[in-house]
């Protein structure tokens, strides 16, 4: 394995070694907490710009398969793990962790103590970070990550977007025939793509919905005409990577659905843009919440949820000015579902959609179905 170095932007310097690809990257580093899924998290779009640190210790040793694929490759910026295998052992494995990773030209490195990456971001919050095969001098590292661009300041859903619309094909994965079931559908929607997981739409058509996937450019002028002219009957506002305050365009087009009364889902991202839209600017938290045990308490129900996440920002208490909380985190009591009063408008910060993770949400994608 090759040697690579980590410089943090709180001057911290460690040593670990490489197993994916070799270069220089810089990102945002993050901890997540799922046990299994590593294949669904690297591929995951909403990560892109961010180093994923795993507190799970063991890594790499079920492989990779074309099936668990998320999306069409790997965003990140790296996987950091403590021990990571290369001799995947799974009768669904095509391949390891390692050639995914290559492929993809994303840094993989292990033989590092992540529980003490993990104690640092809890502590001082998620930061900045170089990583590189090529340089091992504190002060090039630093060097390269002052000149560098913070994640705030990037637009990473322009890199992640679909470039071409198209229509989903397959719904739920049947562990019976180890294939995806084929949709049976009753409406339609358009999704606006900030970086749409596969499994989100896959629960979308296993719910009833045909699902035509649109670039993140297509115009509220475009959506609403296709709303008039019966062509669809709602849209879905998709997760997605990075700081959604600088995402001005998708605010105004946001704005403009929720005055024609478009039905509108959003998860993640969406939900997150739901919010700004209606006014209410979000808040960074100070590490986030990335992984699959996170329990949300059903406030109609009053039932816990076990549920899967993976953000950064989140709304304020501000906007029950304006909306219905549904959902609630029992970590920190941060809102992580709402239903609009005056528009038919649902959304939830966590992914009801899961992959990897618990499907005790699932029935949101339902609701939405019920509510078209």
């Amino acid at each position: 394995m090759t040697k690579v170095s980590l410089y943090f932007e709180n001057g911290l310097m460690l040593e670990a070694k490489s197993f994916g690809a070799v270069g220089t990257a810089v990102g945002e580093i993050v901890f997540n907490t799922s046990l299994t899924g590593y294949q669904e998290i690297a591929t995951d779009p909403s990560y892109a710009g961010q180093f994923v640190t795993f507190t799970m210790p063991e890594i790499g040793n079920v492989g990779c398969n074309a099936q668990d694929m998320e999306s069409k490759g790997v965003h990140c910026k790296g996987i950091i793990v403590r021990s990571y295998q290369d001799r995947p052992s799974n009768f669904r494995s095509e391949e390891s962790l390692a050639a995914l990773l290559k492929r993809n030209n994303v840094l993989g490195i292990t033989e590092i103590d992540t529980r003490f990456i993990t104690k640092i971001l809890r502590e001082e919050g998620a930061m900045m970070m170089v990583a590189s095969t090529e340089l091992h001098e504190k002060d090039a590292l630093k060097k390269v990550l002052e000149s560098s661009p913070r994640i705030e300041e990037i637009n990473y859903i322009e890199q992640v977007s679909t470039k071409e619309a198209y229509v989903h094909t397959q719904a739920r994965y049947n562990t019976d025939t180890f294939c995806y079931d084929d949709p049976k559908t009753f409406k339609k929607i358009i999704a606006l793509d900030f970086g749409i997981k596969r499994n989100i739409l896959n629960e979308l058509t296993h719910a009833g919905m045909e699902v035509t996937v649109v670039p993140n450019s297509m115009s509220a002028e475009a959506i609403i005409a296709k709303i008039d002219a019966k062509e669809c009957d709602g849209v879905f506002l998709s997760n997605g990577p990075g700081d959604p305050l600088i995402l001005k365009e998708e605010h105004e087009k946001i704005k403009k659905l929720i005055a024609h009364k478009v039905p509108l889902f959003g998860i993640c991202l969406g939900h997150q843009l739901l919010s700004i839209a209606h006014g209410y600017d979000t808040y960074k938290l100070q590490f986030g919440h990335h992984g699959g045990n996170h329990p949300v308490v059903n406030v109609a129900t009053n039932s816990v949820e076990i549920t899967a996440q993976n953000h950064n920002y989140n709304v304020p208490q501000a906007i029950t000015e304006v909306a219905t909380v549904t959902h609630i985190n029992l970590f920190d009591n941060t809102i992580e579902g709402l239903k609009y009063n005056d528009s038919p408008t649902i959304s939830v910060q966590h992914h009801p959609e899961a992959s990897p993770g618990p499907h005790e949400s699932a029935y949101i994608f339902s609701e939405f179905a019920k509510m078209l």
